[in-house]
């Protein structure tokens, strides 16, 4: 293996063990289940599963991609391997990046990925439980790299390969879809623009389509979410400087300890003074114009991923946006403003890595040692900057020193009570299934002190009815639904079973072991049929129940279409782009 070979093999084992090193308590048996994620044995291809339900699209496709694997491998553990290949891809490909538009050497790459992985973005989205959000974030230095081949005159599809298979991979969510089409079309040449738009419509299909099918396309969000979601000041930063920081998640719990302490202040500082040594070099010092395009749009675009959301925040920018999201469909995935600093990764990195080398040629350069056969300027130069990298990746590491081991052992597999899976077999006839207590959060014995979604909409073939209400601080902020709502307030008054059953309700499930408003559903629990029964759960059938028409079979068959083409661009894109790869390589050595 030649020099450079070797050198790529480094920053791929430093990005592997690294990310191995946030995620190692999740390695272990059992299944992620932390605020907003929930890992399951097995999921059901049902109608809230390709985005169908009343609820606006948000985990698609990540739910019907479970659905469609887990028959087949257990989906707590690919999960878990989705989670870690992208803490490794975000850390590998900000090394790559650097690489390529920097011809940085290695220690100035593992500069690049460490701060790609270790920061608070990293740390507190683990903590909010957003794995597949993270897919869209390392998504973003592989479609900077790609957007950039394109720009640079792709002859052979490498770059359209690997940009398909980026806004794929980042589409696993809706909010990763933006983020990486954002990304694209700020670096690609003006004439690519119709051919990137086309292609990112593609790799966005499943939520778009299931956009429009379900209607939430026509349904605002709750204005109470803006203030809800607001980006968060951290101890003497301010908004502003919390966002520079990566920081500023809406949820104060979903923080590491470090980030309460004035530790937060001194990490973001020299994040910021690593990061600044390298902006001119990013911006002004490349020899290729397209190398300074690149480093310019990235400068610009995280610089408005920090304003917006620090904009947000300020009581115009809330009412304005209150306004946006009451107003125009689909605006709602602009509540958490704090998502989008993701958009500045691909710079920061670059910059980082620009800083370490900047940094170690003035050091090597004002050496006043003697050159010998043994310390020549090349050996001299390599010296300083491996001390410059090893400085720099200590200074970012130290400060957050909890990201490690899954943010101080907060993010770990958990194991489910055999409860789950003897209802699941139970569910065997029509109709919704409501649970009880109300409310779509829950703390079981076994899943920590952190509140967890419920997981009955992944473990249960039939659809769960969630009303959507988010608890968020001391506010509830509005679902876009209203018959799960209207089936809660039924259970909770004690509402007839004959009244479940005309709202398509045949299943009730009670889970035993969590807080929650049960109100004066033992009456209506009273009038149906008990199916089983243990200290963990409780489920009855509802007789007589009315089943309501689901989704049609023309919207499911669009909805699983689009699906299809967003998993064949996954998978073709990376095979186009290897291919083009061995294709420009094999002409080379011709």
């Amino acid at each position: 293996m030649n020099e450079s070979g070797q050198r790529r093999w480094v920053a791929a084992v430093y990005s592997a063990v690294g990310a191995l090193i946030v995620a190692g308590p999740l390695l272990g048996p059992g299944y992620l289940l932390l605020r907003d994620a929930v890992s399951t044995p097995r999921s059901y291809p049902t109608d809230s599963a390709l985005g169908l339900g009343d609820a606006a699209p948000r985990a698609v496709p990540q739910d019907a991609l479970l659905a469609t694997l887990s028959p087949v491998v257990d989906g707590g553990l690919i999960v878990k391997v989705v989670l870690v290949v992208a803490l490794w891809a975000a850390a590998y490909g900000s090394a790559v990046l650097a690489r390529e538009l920097l011809r940085a050497s290695i220690g100035p790459q593992l500069v690049a990925a460490t701060v790609a992985l270790w920061n608070p973005y990293v740390a507190e989205r683990l903590l909010q439980g957003h794995w597949s959000l993270l897919t869209g974030y390392a998504a973003l230095p592989w479609t900077a790299l790609a957007a950039h081949r394109i720009r640079a005159g792709d002859r052979v599809g490498r770059g359209w390969g690997a940009l398909a298979g980026s806004l794929a991979a980042a589409g696993l969510t809706p909010t990763g879809a933006l983020l990486a089409g954002c990304t694209a079309l700020v670096l690609v040449r003006p004439r690519h623009l119709p051919a990137t738009l086309a292609l990112w419509m593609a790799a966005s299909a499943p939520w778009l389509t299931a956009t429009l099918l379900s209607g939430s396309a026509a349904a605002p969000s709750d204005p109470a979410g803006i203030a809800a979601f607001a980006a968060r000041a951290e101890p003497g930063l301010g908004t502003l400087g919390t966002l520079a920081g990566l920081g500023g998640i809406w949820n104060s719990e979903a923080v590491p300890d470090s980030r309460m302490t004035p530790l937060a202040a001194i990490g973001t500082v020299l994040l910021l003074v690593i990061v600044a040594l390298g902006v001119r070099a990013v911006a002004t010092d490349a020899d290729e114009p397209d190398l300074r395009h690149v480093g310019r749009a990235l400068l610009l675009l995280a610089a408005v991923a920090i304003l917006f959301p620090a904009l947000g925040a300020t009581t115009w920018g809330m009412h304005v946006l209150e306004w946006l999201v009451a107003t125009v469909p689909g605006a709602g995935l602009l509540r958490d403003t704090q998502k989008y600093v993701a958009l500045a990764l691909p710079v920061y990195a670059l910059c980082a890595a620009a800083g370490c080398a900047l940094l170690a040629r003035r050091f090597s350069a004002d050496t006043t040692l003697p050159t010998t056969p043994a310390t020549t300027p090349k050996t001299a130069r390599t010296a300083a900057t491996a001390t410059v990298a090893a400085v720099f990746v200590a200074l970012l590491v130290l400060p957050l020193f909890d990201l490690a081991w899954g943010v101080g052992g907060a993010v770990q597999a958990v194991a489910y009570p055999s409860s789950w899976q003897r209802v699941a077999e139970r569910v065997d006839g029509p109709g919704n299934i409501a649970v009880l207590p109300g409310g779509m959060f829950r703390k079981f014995r076994y899943s920590g002190a952190a509140p967890v979604l419920d997981p009955a909409p992944r473990m249960l073939p039939n659809d769960v009815l969630q009303t959507g209400k988010l608890p968020v601080r001391g506010r509830t902020v509005a679902g876009e639904g209203t018959r799960a709502a209207e089936v809660e307030t039924l259970l909770l008054q004690g509402g007839s079973a004959s009244d479940l059953g005309r709202l398509g309700v045949g299943w009730v499930l009670v889970e035993h072991t969590t807080p929650g408003p049960l109100g004066a559903s033992a009456t209506t629990l009273a009038q149906l049929e008990p199916r089983y029964q243990d200290p963990e759960l409780a489920l009855y059938r509802v007789p007589g129940v009315i089943e309501l028409r689901g989704s049609s079979t023309t919207h499911r068959v669009l909805a699983c279409a689009a699906h299809f083409l967003w998993g064949a661009i996954l998978i073709a894109g990376p095979l186009i782009a290897l291919g083009a790869r061995a294709r420009s390589r094999t002409k080379t050595r011709g």
